[in-house]
């Protein structure tokens, strides 16, 4: 059970022309964005700084979802985890490559600019974070200035949503929960407190 329950749609129709496009986007409003709804200012702001980060970017948006989804594991969040390998495999990248992430050094599955995103990604989300110079060395070979940063917002994105869905223990929803269990559940994937 929740923490605190997210509102209905019918309780904030103001949000309506807003959830109606991040359902046309992921196939389902994220019970996360319901209760943030509960401050209207923290939904809008947050609408806005998830659609940039998120949205189009000179990052492929597969890595993307890959780089949220360590962060989401390495800071232990299974609401986070759901979600990012859902849109991980909706945005194209093999339910195998999702399902070998935690093996990214040795599974050859990951090229070495993954390979260094993730590694960044990991090692970010860890608290006390454990990112070093050594990272950035490793991402300049790799990927331009303007990408390393829209990778660090990418991180430091899913580091607000690990806390807020962790904390709240946020119910589940339906298709990201499916995805989990089937890519992730075999390596021991279970929706712990996020679940019915």
């Amino acid at each position: 059970m929740a923490n605190l329950e997210p509102l209905s749609r019918d309780e904030i129709p103001e949000f309506e022309p807003l959830l109606e496009m991040v359902e046309a986007v992921m196939g389902f409003v994220p019970n996360s964005m319901l209760t943030m709804a509960r401050w209207p200012e923290l939904l809008n702001s947050f609408a806005g700084l998830a659609a940039v980060v998120g949205g189009p970017g000179s990052v492929d948006r597969g890595l993307k979802h890959l780089v949220a989804l360590m962060a989401s594991r390495a800071a232990g969040c299974r609401y986070c985890q759901a979600h990012t390998s859902a849109g991980a495999v909706g945005a194209g990248v093999p339910e195998r490559k999702v399902a070998e992430l935690w093996e990214f050094e040795t599974s050859e599955s990951f090229t070495d600019p993954e390979r260094a995103a993730l590694r960044l990604a990991r090692d970010a989300a860890q608290v006390p974070n454990l990112a070093g110079p050594e990272h950035f060395v490793e991402l300049e070979r790799h990927f331009d200035s303007r990408q390393v940063v829209e990778l660090v917002a990418q991180i430091s994105l899913f580091g607000f949503l690990n806390r807020w869905n962790d904390t709240l223990a946020t119910h589940l929803e339906g298709e990201p929960t499916a995805v989990a269990e089937r890519v992730l559940g075999p390596a021991g994937w279970e929706p712990g407190k996020h679940g019915p």
